[in-house]
């Protein structure tokens, strides 16, 4: 895997990366940051992945995926994506920072596009939700939830609330108190202090979540 520029997010990406087992290249301008990450990533190179020639000596045609993690320049991230497409990469991941940023990288080659201080942002204020107690969401409006049970359901066996039909949630698991979570079944009896982990549409799951 190939990680170009190794900030907060591109760091954490090529880390990431590593513990799961990938050969991961990482590259910067910067030699400060060459020299932290250096001993943590399989290779670490300090480049400038804007140059077409640059990228080539790296071998970067070989990589199965690349991730272009620059932010605040736009510029050299919409270069570098140009130049690895140029390569003929077809799997380039790269960070953009608002909705014009993204649709130049999308033209300019890359074939996903994050947004990592937004959904960060949108988890957080999910996370506000006082019932809400872990978020993640999808980019088609689907996500899944931890939340504490809501009042509406609890003493109930999940067959006789249904929520899959009256709120368009499903509760995939519960937890009690420091026990571990378990898998949700039909007969399965909420208790006010139960934990669940339910899926759905966002609007949906936040709807579930302010019921009394």
């Amino acid at each position: 895997m190939l990680v170009i520029g190794l900030g907060r997010f591109g760091g954490a990406v090529a880390l990431t990366l590593e513990r799961m087992g990938h050969e991961v290249l990482g590259a910067d301008s910067e030699a400060a940051l060459v020299q932290e990450f250096a001993p943590q990533l399989t290779k670490v190179v300090q480049a400038d992945c804007t140059d077409h020639l640059c990228l080539k000596s790296l071998g970067v045609e070989d990589f199965e995926a690349a991730v272009v993690a620059i932010g605040t320049d736009i510029e050299a991230s919409v270069l570098t994506v140009l130049a690895l497409s140029d390569l003929g990469l077809t799997n380039i991941w790269a960070k953009a920072t608002n909705d014009k940023h993204a649709r130049i990288l999308e033209r300019t080659g890359a074939t996903h596009v994050v947004f990592p201080e937004q959904k960060m942002g949108e988890r957080v204020a999910h996370l506000l939700n006082e019932r809400l107690l872990d978020f993640i969401g999808f980019g088609d409006e689907f996500a899944i939830a931890r939340l504490k049970a809501p009042e509406a359901i609890v003493g109930l066996p999940l067959v006789t609330s249904d929520c899959r039909r009256k709120f368009a949630v499903t509760v995939v698991g519960v937890k009690r108190g420091t026990e571990d979570f378990i898998h949700a079944v039909p007969d399965t009896l909420i208790f006010p202090d139960y934990e669940l982990v339910v899926s759905g549409r966002i609007a949906d799951i936040e709807r579930f979540s302010a019921l009394n």
